[in-house]
């Protein structure tokens, strides 16, 4: 885990290639930036190599362009987002490579900003094409990785580039990876994990390995019906992996083994649509035909909460219903309620369950709230994500 960092290196007078994650959701009807939690988060990062007077040069990617020009995911408004909040002008580009980068480049003094236009219109970013490696490469002296929620995608501007130039961890990679080490290689214990969402299919490797690091698993959401499927509960409509109900037979096998706690719910919430205005609670072996379980019950609330007294690391990444929808909100907010309360560390792993604690009103009670779901998630499966992999290593202490 030992990675050099962006005060391993003297930075003055340097080109630094900062990649970030400024992959901010835009308001559909104004195109305007309607959260900024993302550049916030990069500032610490920004503001040092400022202040110690780096050209700085950044990368960053936004939607999903298909390695093609989108007009509305030109990165301009970030430009003036981030201008606006470091209290300077920030240059922007109209293309990350070729003679505009290259200009925009040559003309950046010591202690001044420039962000590239959106890597990914270009194919070859997400196919880490050699030759644009080289020509992204080519624009600076220094590679800092400050984007967790990218790294771990193999990417040109997240990887690639870092076989090129001395590459190190800015603040929020080396905070995202110290908050996570809590939760996989090095949790204080009692650790209780929590897992929701839709299906079990997109977290099996993470599960497996909370089944053996945590002392406690905490099952919610959808993915909770193919498990109480497995165990034989017909779950009517409810929403299940039918091609994965012997993977949860294992996945319960297992945890049986280890006579550790595998929590799952005792009763839920159902409803014949997502539009019914509120649902009936039916304990887990009473449920009728076109019934769908869309939230945890007060039984399962009250059960998950109290697995949750005494715990010293909290990891949660997914809602235990359809949390969006006012009548099917309960579990998760109750959940948020009871993590926010806990005096133990708490992280919450990105996707959903941020924008649930963010709804519950809850952010700030948390220790660390990952800005990366996807990555979190890798990282807890122990594998090495492939933009921290390109770091150099220290011989010091780790990040």
């Amino acid at each position: 885990m030992g990675k050099k960092t962006l005060e391993d290196y003297d930075v003055a007078g340097k080109r630094v290639l900062l990649r970030v994650d400024f992959n901010v959701p835009l308001d559909k009807e104004t195109g305007a930036i309607s959260n900024d939690e993302r550049i916030q988060a990069a500032l610490p990062t920004i503001r040092y190599l400022l202040d110690h007077e780096a050209r700085l040069i950044i990368m960053s990617h936004l939607g999903r362009p298909k390695g093609q020009v989108v007009d509305s995911l030109r990165l301009d408004p970030v430009a003036d987002r981030l201008s606006a909040l470091l209290g300077q002008p920030v240059a922007k580009a109209d293309d990350c490579i070729g003679e505009l980068a290259e200009k925009a480049v040559a003309d950046l003094q010591p202690g001044q900003a420039l962000l590239l236009e959106n890597v990914r219109f270009h194919p070859e970013e997400e196919k880490n094409s050699l030759e644009f490696v080289k020509k992204l490469a080519a624009l600076g002296d220094i590679f800092v990785n400050d984007a967790f929620g990218t790294a771990h995608r193999a990417h040109a501007s997240t990887e690639g580039v870092g076989h090129f130039l001395p590459a190190v961890a800015g603040y929020l990679m080396k905070k995202e990876i110290s908050a996570l080490a809590r939760a996989g290689k090095r949790p204080v214990r009692p650790y209780v994990a929590i897992i929701g969402g839709a299906k079990i299919s997109d977290k099996i490797l993470v599960i497996e390995e909370l089944m053996k690091i945590a002392d406690k698993v905490i099952i919610g959401g959808g993915m909770a019906n193919t498990f109480l499927a497995a165990q034989g509960y017909d779950m009517q409509a409810s929403l299940v992996e039918t091609d994965k109900i012997d993977l949860a037979k294992g996945l319960l096998d297992q945890q049986a083994e280890t006579g550790k706690a595998f929590l799952l719910p005792t009763d839920v919430v159902v409803a014949k649509s997502l539009d019914d205005a509120e649902g009936t609670v039916k304990k887990v072996d009473d449920l009728a035909a076109g019934d769908m379980a869309l939230d945890i019950g007060p039984a399962t609330r009250d059960l998950y909460v109290k697995a949750l007294e005494g715990a010293q690391t909290i990891f949660w990444n997914g809602p235990m219903g359809v949390f969006e929808k006012e009548a099917f909100a309960q579990g998760t907010n109750a959940l948020a309620q009871g993590v926010a309360d806990s005096a133990g560390y708490t992280i919450i792993g990105g996707g959903d369950s941020v924008a649930a604690v963010a709804q519950a009103g809850l952010s700030e009670q948390i220790d660390h709230i990952s800005t990366g779901g996807g990555a979190s998630l890798v990282f807890l499966e122990g594998r090495m994500l492939p933009g921290l992999a390109v770091l150099e290593e220290r011989e010091d202490e780790p990040v």
